[in-house]
């Protein structure tokens, strides 16, 4: 397989149902969840992404949530273990998508967990959310996996007072590699190179579609402007039933740019 090939999962009918853990509840319209997937999922064909639908898993209210599923680097796919036991159920299927893709398969094992969301690549550096749903053990894991690949794994200490659910809640990162957050939800941006707050703490979830344009939620105009002031063009897509349960552009996608 080459080029770019998004991995995706409709959401199901439990959706509402899905785990939030900094947020308070509030009502999910699955109706509309699903038409802003579409919507999502139409943003990334549009930019020249082919997108692979795994299979639906109805019992899994997060099932939609993908990302949180793996880690592709290279041609390897690591299953994840979620520290959230719960959520353990929707591998299944992103594991035969991924393998269908042609990606070698690998897996986190006891007493790891880990989440794909707690993980930012920027080039061949890995960083890795540590705390909430991934573990020491699980970042071990992951460094041997991806270490002899070309990875540098770069642990991130979220803090047991995390105000975050994943790493990737807080920070992603701009094509130059630049790393963007919102100052409230980073506690040390120095472990990054370059740092560059934003206005919006939903502003800091961008997706790459290729060359200057930037996939992020219609919920942030203020860093979109920010983000087209610095010569990038966003793409904007309506994803606010997700944003209810604490998911964001990132989330709802596996990104495989080459295999």
């Amino acid at each position: 397989m080459s080029g770019k090939t998004a991995l995706v999962r409709r959401p199901g009918p439990r959706l509402a149902e899905g785990l939030v853990t900094h947020i308070e509840r509030t009502p999910v319209d699955a109706a509309l969840a699903l038409r802003q997937w579409h919507g999502y999922v139409e943003a990334l064909r549009a930019h020249g992404w082919r997108t692979v639908e795994a299979t639906p898993a109805d019992d899994c209210p997060d099932g939609v949530f993908i990302e949180d599923t793996m880690v592709v680097f290279r041609n390897v796919a690591l299953i994840a273990r979620s520290g959230a036991a719960g959520r353990r159920a929707e591998r299944a299927g992103a594991k035969e998508a991924v393998a269908a893709l042609g990606c070698s398969v690998d897996r986190i094992r006891e007493p790891g967990t880990l989440d794909g969301g707690d993980v930012l690549k920027v080039g061949d550096t890995l960083y890795v959310g540590r705390g909430g749903r991934t573990n020491a053990d699980g970042v071990r894991q992951l460094r041997a996996v991806f270490g002899p690949l070309g990875a540098r794994v770069v642990a991130v200490p979220l803090g047991g007072g995390a105000k975050v659910l994943h790493l990737k809640s807080a920070v992603t990162a701009l094509p130059d590699g630049t790393v963007v957050g919102h100052p409230s939800l980073v506690d040390e941006p120095s472990l990054f190179p370059r740092f560059l707050p934003v206005p919006e703490e939903s502003g800091a979830h961008v997706v790459l579609l290729g060359g200057d344009r930037l996939l992020m939620a219609a919920s942030a105009p203020r860093t979109a402007a920010l983000y087209a002031g610095l010569g990038y063009r966003p793409v904007v897509v309506d994803i606010g039933e997700f944003e209810k349960l604490e998911g964001c552009v990132t989330c709802l996608s596996v990104r495989l740019r080459e295999l």
